[in-house]
């Protein structure tokens, strides 16, 4: 069972290092670890822009993910699953959580190569809107987007 929780600064060290571990999975040809001081940063700016990240905590006070977006625009940055917690719905919990933050609608890059990302997303109803590169790996990217679907009420008379 997970609890999620908005970020504090006691969970920034676990964060980091999820993020390590949960990219460098996905993507070991890049040296994530090197990343950690830029992750930092990332995420200091992006609160500024008022991005929010929001965290999923199992029992025990252990960071299971955790998800960044903007609330007001809906633009997921950063979404992660620590690997021991991957496949027990903590991806599923973090995006209903970033559903219920920008709930008409959350766009979001991805590596194109990174296939797992790309199987969650679709599950999660997300179709693909564009490509583009990924400015710091050179990688090919993919624009995704999700969007509520709208509700017709019915009125008998």
């Amino acid at each position: 069972m997970i609890t999620i929780t908005p970020l504090g600064e006691a969970l920034i060290p676990q964060l980091v290092d999820l993020w390590v571990d949960a990219w460098t999975l996905a993507m070991p040809q890049i040296d994530f670890e090197a990343r950690r001081p830029w992750l930092v940063r990332h995420l200091d700016a992006l609160h500024a822009e008022g991005y929010v990240t929001r965290c999923a905590v199992a029992r025990d006070g252990a960071l299971a993910g955790f998800v960044t977006l903007q609330p007001s625009s809906g633009e997921l940055d950063q979404i992660a699953v620590a690997p021991h917690a991957a496949r027990n719905g903590v991806g599923r919990a973090l995006m209903d959580e970033a559903r219920a933050l920008s709930p008409g609608l959350i766009t979001l890059t991805v590596n194109r190569d990174n296939g797992s990302a790309l199987r969650f997303y679709e599950r999660e109803g997300f179709v693909v809107t564009g490509e583009g590169v990924n400015a710091m790996s050179g990688l090919k990217t993919l624009r995704m987007l999700w969007r509520a679907e709208k509700t017709i009420e019915i009125t008998r008379v």
